[in-house]
């Protein structure tokens, strides 16, 4: 038994209120992807990333997405495609 499961023990034994878990609502994203025809969004606590116009057009074409800022707000699984299509290319 470790020292939070004794304290616990301890607490409850002398009357004290004990507070329950707390039950935290789902996250809410506030920033949507950038992709016209994705429905994530782009938060960083979700994953997303930004990518450069560059980056963007070569997946998603010229009017596939839509920018912020001069930059492109993608969530995880838009990112996860355009990694896995620019994984070959050296950018060396």
């Amino acid at each position: 038994m470790g020292f939070k499961a004794k304290a616990r023990k301890h607490k409850s034994e002398s009357g004290e209120e004990t507070t329950t878990a707390k039950k935290s609502s789902p996250k809410v994203g506030e920033i949507p992807c950038g992709v016209k025809s994705c429905d994530g969004f782009a938060d960083k606590s979700f994953g997303g990333r930004s990518l450069s116009i560059d980056n963007a057009i070569d997946v998603w074409g010229d009017s596939g997405y839509t920018e912020r800022k001069g930059r492109v707000r993608v969530c995880k699984s838009c990112y996860r495609k355009w990694k896995k299509d620019n994984k070959s290319e050296d950018t060396y």
